[in-house]
């Protein structure tokens, strides 16, 4: 449609983004202006702006919009410790975005989870078991999150010259993870040690290393402030230190937590003021409309939301959107590539890679697929849930952990499923039976996000329900039992890890978690999983759920010995390693800021040999730590500051070599400040936390 006296030029592919947002948003009233700053935001006929929902989901895999290739959870693409693997996912996710995306648009249909700008990752740290959303994350490492988040971010977004495929949106922007039920009104209260050390060295890298182009507030406070209102946050910290260009987008009604539960303002206009003049652009919800209140009442300039209004169609610039689809590359993929071979190949990629096997006492995995008789007992074996996880969407090809035990066994093999809660039934199936295997664990109904009908967090930790008296029964039958379990947090498992000889962690799997459990159970995959997150003995091991502070959490703080640490994971294979090396040491350290310029980096380059010993070809996770002992302030007591996962055949080794970077060698003062101290620290190398080889060295 064509409309008299419009500055068309916006319409010119060849001027940059934001030229062409001032151009069309220059020629906007304030009202329209206010309707764009909504996660709904309607259309504008007379400027041929066509309505767009900001509003879609991406953890793992293309979320609530119907068909999708659904990989495991977040936390199970953690287990991996494979980065470009992770990237590799979120390039597929993307894909599909996109043909879902212009597929939608032919059919007119511009509603919710349809669009191009994508609410994901999740990269707050998983710092308490408790969280029910920490199977949305990549763990409690701020290292490992930090590169799965750049790899994530990057692959969504793709790498042309001109045009974003996606927006990504690292989230929630910050010091954020539980509890669930006082989020709306909770002051995450942190030192600025902490805050610079563990809450925002990953948002720090997908914008500055990733591009990420947007970022989503949280709902709590941080230190007094509302995070999606929050100077210091929005602010200081990303706009003016680590230049940030993009947009924020709020958490969902989280701006009326300012009046109604942070208290921080008195009315809905001071609310909407606050956050926007901070730099909060869009508002997913439905109070903005208050800014034109706001405007009258002259709490805010409109100056002040036609630069946020800029930003939001910079981004959709940026996207194509109001450009020929010959022009966008990615216009063109058909819907046919949605969870197409190719895609579900990866799924169950994905899925084997994140299998973590924590005991397996005597080698009784893996299985003979010969065997005569499994019994498989528990509901998480017939349950499409415990694939799923949340914020997921529907593969047509959901294969349960009953269907790939049942799929990959010989035809001679009797397998019988039950419940387990029918005590007679249980017994009558044990006759003949040469193998239990126990699928059990947690599922979403049991933790998640806070909503209506859930408080999302869990209160304890241990098997649920009955879980742990079934476990025992099945133990007390003299059957030799494999534990399968499901979920997206540490369990406490102190019962199980003394007495069933073999246990297997899947998550969340995917939709090719059945077929990925019985590739490990059968021995057509060796496992190389590693846990994310430490798993602790008791919840009196960590301290209080509302407590900031990372002392005493994770393991970069924790003195208290895990039942699994962070990093841990066995293998049906063995592996050595040997000749380790750190050479490129470049003079000592002055005490001066580790961001400082004209620092010579990397400081040091690190290698060792790994040799596969065993018996089968596998993979393995190389690890390096590092623990500072010259800083004179509190540190943690290691840090993850490189991984590798490679593949080896059985009697083949390989040199692994990491670049130790100066800044990963930082301490922080009492205010926050980075730096590198002159002194001794310690550098460990191996398949975890224990074990491998060691080395001090001076800086």
């Amino acid at each position: 449609m064509q409309h008299s006296g419009l500055d068309r030029r916006y319409r010119n592919p060849a001027l940059p983004p934001g030229q062409r947002a001032a151009i069309l948003v220059a020629q906007m009233t304030l009202r329209e202006k206010i309707a764009q700053m909504l996660h709904r935001a309607p259309p504008l006929p007379r400027l041929d702006v066509p309505a767009y929902n900001w509003w879609n989901e991406g953890l793992h895999g293309v979320g609530r919009a119907g068909r999708a290739t659904v990989f495991p959870q977040a936390i199970g693409l953690a287990a991996t410790f494979n980065a470009p693997l992770v990237g590799r996912v979120a390039a597929v996710i993307s894909d599909e975005a996109r043909a879902k995306h212009h597929q939608a648009l032919r059919q007119n249909h511009r509603g919710m989870y349809v669009g191009l700008t994508y609410w994901s990752p999740n990269i707050n740290i998983f710092r308490d078991p408790r969280w029910g959303r920490g199977q949305e994350t990549y763990g409690e490492c701020p290292f490992l999150t930090a590169r799965m988040g750049v790899a994530f971010v990057q692959g969504l977004q793709g790498h042309h010259p001109r045009y974003l495929k996606l927006v990504a949106t690292p989230k929630h922007y910050a010091v954020h993870s539980g509890p669930e039920p006082l989020r709306h009104s909770f002051n995450a209260v942190v030192s600025p040690r902490d805050l610079r050390e563990t809450y925002l060295p990953a948002f720090q890298a997908c914008v500055q290393e990733a591009g990420a182009w947007s970022v989503m507030g949280a709902y709590n406070r941080t230190n007094g402030e509302p995070c999606c209102g929050s100077a210091t946050l929005l602010q200081e910290i990303l706009r003016e230190e680590w230049g940030f260009s993009g947009y924020v987008v709020s958490d969902c009604w989280a701006i009326k937590d300012f009046h109604l539960h942070h208290k921080v303002t008195r009315t809905p206009a001071e609310s909407v003021a606050l956050a926007v003049k901070n730099g909060c652009d869009l508002n997913c919800g439905d109070i903005y409309p208050r800014l034109l209140a706001a405007v009258q009442q002259g709490l805010i300039g409109e100056a002040e939301l036609t630069r946020s209004v800029q930003r939001l169609f910079t981004a959709r610039f940026k996207l194509g959107m109001f450009d020929p689809e010959n022009k966008v590359p990615w216009s063109r993929l058909p819907p046919r590539i949605v969870n197409c071979a190719q895609h579900r190949r990866l799924a169950r990629r994905a899925a084997r890679e994140s299998i973590v096997l924590l005991k397996n006492a005597n080698a009784l995995l893996p299985l003979n697929k010969d065997i005569n008789s499994i019994l498989v007992v528990g509901p998480a074996a017939c349950r499409l849930d415990v694939l799923l996880g949340n914020y997921n969407g529907l593969a047509p090809q959901l294969t349960t952990l009953l269907e790939g035990i049942t799929g990959a066994v010989s035809a001679g093999t009797k397998v019988t499923w039950c419940s387990g809660w029918d005590r007679a039934d249980l017994e009558w199936n044990l006759a003949d039976v040469d193998v239990i295997i126990a699928c059990l664990g947690f599922t979403p109904e049991l933790e998640g996000e806070e909503t209506a009908a859930r408080v999302g967090d869990r209160v304890r930790i241990g098997l649920p329900g009955r879980q742990l008296a079934l476990l025992r029964q099945l133990h007390a039958t003299g059957k030799p039992v494999v534990l399968v379990l499901t979920g997206g947090s540490p369990i406490e498992l102190n019962w199980a890890q003394a007495h069933i000889p073999a246990i297997l962690l899947v998550w969340y799997p995917g939709e090719a978690g059945g077929h990925a459990l019985a590739d490990v159970l059968f021995g057509d995959y060796n496992p190389a999983g590693r846990l994310p997150v430490t798993f602790i003995k008791s919840l009196d091991d960590i301290p209080p759920f509302t407590d900031y502070t990372m002392r005493g959490r994770t393991y970069r703080f924790m003195a208290k010995t895990p039942l699994y640490p962070f990093g841990y994971g066995l293998s049906y294979t063995t592996f050595k390693y040997s000749n380790l090396k750190v050479s490129g040491v470049r003079g000592r350290g002055s005490g001066a800021p580790a961001g400082t310029r004209n620092r010579p980096s990397p400081a040091f380059k690190v290698s060792v040999q790994v040799a596969n010993t065993g018996p089968r070809d596998g993979d393995e996770v190389v690890q390096l730590y590092v623990r500072n002992q010259a800083a004179g302030v509190p540190v943690p007591i290691r840090q993850l500051a490189g991984f590798r996962r490679l593949h080896l055949r059985k009697g083949r080794k390989k040199t692994v070599a990491f670049l130790l970077k100066r800044e990963q060698l930082a301490a922080y003062d009492n205010h926050g400040q980075p730096f590198v101290a002159a002194g001794k620290y310690n550098i460990h190398i191996g398949g975890g936390q224990t074990g491998g080889l060691g080395r001090q060295v001076c800086f």
